[in-house]
């Protein structure tokens, strides 16, 4: 069991590096925390212990260590049950449903898309690639080029781009819908966070014969990263998205 212990508050955990100034308790707290799911000591649908006893294992008050869990748990990294405890976060259905899955269909009901695997390949990263997973040397990687429908109707052609050095063989498939769980599960890589950047464009002959609309449709282009728990890239997804009878939807907080 990995134990970590704060003996001195007013010193910086070394768990992970703090650019400058002075970081408060509950955030070294929570920084032990994260570095316990990198490492796996907390798989994920765990039940975590109990807030005293964290608190007496690492030497804080229970207070600090509820803030931890509770910033954590704001983050979608940890989940609160009601009289049953707080337990590591999984990658089911509805939480990528609502944390990563921001395409919605117009009449306001979240649906998870079912996927159409149209091929998988390996090679070597192009520059834009590089770029966007931070990538050294002559880096190898996964393409994955799906096809996602909701209610049987095409709407998203999406190219996933993976460092094959963190999925080793995972282009031998079978390629699941719900890819984020395969991560966790098969490789201990927890998808914390992404960044998305989104453009206006219009199919061109091959998005269009995919996405059965004409050529010049108008569509929503979303170029994501997704990063690790460490803050590392591991994927990048490239989403090209039909809007007529879906939208965008980010809640802001």
């Amino acid at each position: 069991m990995s134990v970590h212990k704060l003996e001195n508050p007013r010193r910086n955990v070394a768990d992970t590096a703090e650019p400058l100034g002075f970081r408060p308790l509950y955030r070294q707290v929570k920084a032990i925390f994260v570095r316990r799911l990198v490492d796996g000591v907390w798989a994920p649908g765990e039940s975590l212990p109990s807030e005293g006893q964290l608190a007496t294992e690492i030497g804080v008050s229970q207070g600090t260590v509820r803030k931890a869990l509770d910033e954590l748990a704001a983050e979608n990294l940890l989940v609160r049950r009601q009289g049953r405890g707080t337990f590591v976060a999984e990658h089911d259905e509805r939480r990528i449903l609502f944390q990563f899955f921001k395409l919605v269909h117009d009449d306001g009901e979240r649906r998870f898309p079912d996927s159409t695997v149209l091929g998988v390949e390996t090679g070597k990263a192009d520059e834009s690639e590089y770029v966007a997973l931070d990538l050294d040397g002559e880096a190898d990687v996964i393409r994955i080029r799906r096809l996602r429908s909701l209610d049987a109707v095409p709407i998203i052609l999406e190219t996933l781009t993976l460092p094959q050095r963190v999925f080793p063989g995972l282009e031998a498939g079978p390629i699941p819908n719900n890819l984020y769980s395969l991560f966790a599960a098969r490789y201990g890589v927890t998808i914390a966070n992404a960044r998305e950047r989104l453009k206006a464009v219009a199919l061109d002959a091959d998005e269009a014969s995919q996405l059965a609309a004409p050529v010049g449709t108008a569509a929503l282009r979303i170029d994501r990263i997704a990063f690790s728990l460490d803050g590392s890239p591991v994927e990048r997804r490239l989403s090209i998205c039909l809007t007529k009878e879906a939208h965008y939807l980010s809640d802001l907080r």
